[in-house]
């Protein structure tokens, strides 16, 4: 099949490509390159790409009403992965405008495409962060989640209503993915796991936020991404008998679901950063600090649906998944 991946030069974009063009498929990979963190990790992501002689980058922003109209048009793509986006939670208490274009208008630029083109299924990227204030573990699709506390949650509750109508209007088939903490090799810069080990191996101190007491559901990349390519042969079907007062607010009478992508095993925070300690073979420096605006205290994913759909529960362990991660940093970093 031909797919259109969003947000290809990203940790999770690449990686979504990279085992697509492995099983065969072609793939062209869409960026836009920003520079909301190093661009040159972004390429470098992209030249582990150009070996695949079935993929493909375009170098386009999603919010280009007119480029990615005329890239739907020209492709005859069958299925699209949705991972771009502007990421962030902190970064959105700064910048909110950034999350209008990518998150919103890249959302509905990518859902006019794939119902003017007859895509077989959208799989886009949600959050975990949609789930906000609430509070019961572990956190559950069939759960409310209209109390997000950032306006990048907000942006991702906002996805997954655009994509129901869509799916609702035209029967277009599409399935959010609520990402839980993804880390790994080629992860983003901007997220603790790079900047723990960077300031360790300097001997600096690391921030850590509501002194600590905080904890994730901390998932290796891989596990993500099996569950990506499992999920996408899953393509959600209508279901006449489904209503509000009887279904789940993760399905729908419309072609259209949602499942947690978590490894469903919560990490306190201490320990997560206890297991770089002990990878890197140093103690880190501690600077500890109150809870910021956005953040959440816990992240659980309940993963039962994703596992009833397609036979899959994240495999890695967390201790032997900072490692690689810790191998990898010394090795592409040159430490």
């Amino acid at each position: 099949m031909k797919y259109l991946v969003t947000g290809a030069a990203g940790f999770i974009g690449a990686r979504v490509s990279e085992r697509l063009c492995a099983a065969g498929h072609s793939v062209v990979g869409i960026d836009n390159l920003n520079d909301y963190y190093d661009v040159n990790l972004k390429q470098a992501r992209l030249a582990r790409l150009a070996s695949q002689d079935k993929f493909r980058f375009i170098e386009l922003d999603l919010a280009d009403r007119t480029g990615i109209a005329e890239l739907f048009a020209g492709e005859g793509f069958t299925r699209v992965i949705h991972l771009g986006a502007q990421a962030g939670v902190r970064y959105s208490i700064d910048n909110p405008l950034a999350y209008a274009d990518s998150n919103l208008i890249g959302q509905l630029t990518i859902l006019e495409g794939c119902r003017h083109h007859k895509i077989e299924h959208l799989v886009y990227a949600s959050s975990s962060s949609v789930y906000g204030l609430n509070q019961k573990m572990p956190f559950s699709t069939a759960d409310s989640v209209d109390h997000p506390i950032s306006l990048y949650a907000a942006t991702k509750k906002a996805n997954e209503l655009m994509a129901h109508t869509y799916s609702h209007l035209y029967g277009l088939p599409t399935t959010g993915l609520r990402f839980f903490t993804v880390y790994g090799p080629w992860g983003r810069p901007d997220m603790a796991p790079i900047k723990f080990v960077r300031a360790i191996l300097k001997g600096e101190a690391i921030d850590v936020y509501n002194h600590g007491n905080l904890s994730r559901d901390f998932t290796y990349i891989d596990d993500i991404v099996e569950g990506i390519m499992r999920i996408q042969d899953a393509v959600p079907a209508a279901d006449v008998n489904w209503t509000v007062e009887t279904g789940t607010p993760g399905t729908s009478s419309a072609p259209y679901k949602v499942f947690n992508i978590g490894n469903g095993s919560p990490v306190p925070l201490m320990d997560f950063i206890a297991a770089i300690e002990a990878a890197l073979g140093v103690e880190a420096i501690k600077n500890m600090l109150p809870m910021q605006p956005g953040d959440v205290h816990a992240t659980w994913a309940d993963t039962e649906d994703l596992f009833k759909t397609v036979g899959y529960k994240p495999q890695m362990d967390i201790k032997q998944g900072v490692q690689q991660f810790v191998d990898w940093y010394r090795d592409y970093y040159s430490v």
